[in-house]
């Protein structure tokens, strides 16, 4: 917790030996030491500075920095990871936003300092609309989070209307087959994968399953159909709710000896992504790179030339069923190839004429 006077402060039990004040104890969890600033005993609205905490004792802890709930801590020469805490996923949502632009630092310090200690309690930023998502247990919790915001942290914050996190998942068995195919100068990408996806019981969760035989994907790419069903999973087709209690069942495919990859065979089962980098490739793009943001979402950060970018939006709408958006700055002026040289030149030559 976090406390205005003392600054942060971890509650802790002994379950075995003793705990000195000023002493270091190894985070087993994270192989961190943290220093144990000061040893508290609390007493409802009043606290004991202590020595010593034996065996039994429940303290709090002063002074640690990279220790959240549900970690252990333990003596450095006799390392050892106490079974973690399950804590359940959030059922509640809403957005907040503080009255205040002056408040906006204030209220993330705030967020992430409820997160470190309640991991019922999750937040997440979405820039591309500006908004920031609180999800926890019910209203009541985050009702609880909204006033330790103002308490604590001094933050007024205007709340939306809760909002569900549903879940989706299919009733059917269904088939797919897709072939990724991109070409875009030296070696390319090519995959090509059916998968089935079979509905399970309440609860399951999400399975894959591999009835490859004869060497039709290749073992070494199997991972990579794992890994881009598992990113695809988080985010459905209907509304981009994770998507549970599936199994996926990879029953055929093929590969290209050359234009083949785990790349390629994570792309495949990652529709969407693949055939936004093969159209940006298309346009003289370069990829620098491509991560994940939370919710799901996948970010591709590349260099395309500014003439390519026209009507690039009902492009990428089209391909991801109007799920994606893009923005642009400019990065540098770069040297134009010889053909576009030429084509400029041409135009300018028929203009002066």
């Amino acid at each position: 917790m976090s406390d205005p006077f003392v600054g942060s402060l971890t509650f802790v039990r002994v379950y075995a030996g003793k705990l000195d004040a000023g002493s270091y104890v190894l985070n087993a969890n994270k192989g961190k030491k943290e220093r144990i600033g000061r040893l508290l005993e609390m007493h409802a609205n009043s606290r004991e500075d202590v020595k010593v905490a034996l065996t039994g004792d429940i303290v709090a802890l002063a002074g640690l920095k990279d220790t959240i709930t549900g970690e252990t801590l333990c003596d450095p020469e006799k390392p050892i990871v106490l079974e973690r805490m399950d804590f359940p996923d959030p059922v509640i949502k809403v957005a907040i936003e503080p009255k205040t632009k002056a408040d906006v630092d204030k209220m993330a310090v705030g967020l992430i300092k409820l997160a470190q200690e309640d991991p019922s309690f999750h937040f997440s930023r979405d820039e591309e609309i500006n908004q920031t998502v609180i999800e926890g247990m019910g209203e009541l919790h985050l009702e609880i989070i909204v006033d330790r915001l103002k308490r604590e942290f001094k933050v007024e914050a205007n709340v939306g209307a809760p909002q569900v996190n549903y879940r989706e998942s299919i009733s059917k068995v269904t088939e797919v087959k897709y072939v990724h195919k991109k070409q875009s100068g030296g070696a390319g990408q090519f995959a090509d994968v059916t998968i089935r996806f079979e509905p399970l019981e309440a609860g399951s969760g999400y399975e894959f399953k591999s009835e490859i035989k004869g060497g039709a994907v290749p073992r070494e790419y199997i991972p990579g159909v794992m890994k881009g069903l598992e990113e695809s999973m988080s985010n459905g087709v209907l509304a981009g709710y994770p998507v549970v209690d599936v199994r996926a069942v990879l029953v055929d495919g093929s590969y290209h000896d050359v234009d083949s990859s785990v790349l390629a065979f994570q792309l495949a089962a990652r529709e969407h992504l693949g055939d936004v980098i093969g159209d940006l490739n298309s346009r003289r793009g370069q990829i620098n790179n491509f991560g994940d943001k939370p919710g799901g979402l996948k970010v591709v950060d590349a260099l395309v030339p500014l003439a390519e970018m026209f009507q690039y939006v009902s492009t990428l709408r089209g391909m991801t069923k109007g799920r994606a958006s893009y923005t642009m700055q400019l990065a540098k002026f770069d040297v134009v190839p010889q053909h576009i040289q030429n084509q400029l030149a041409a135009k300018q030559e028929a203009v002066a004429a």
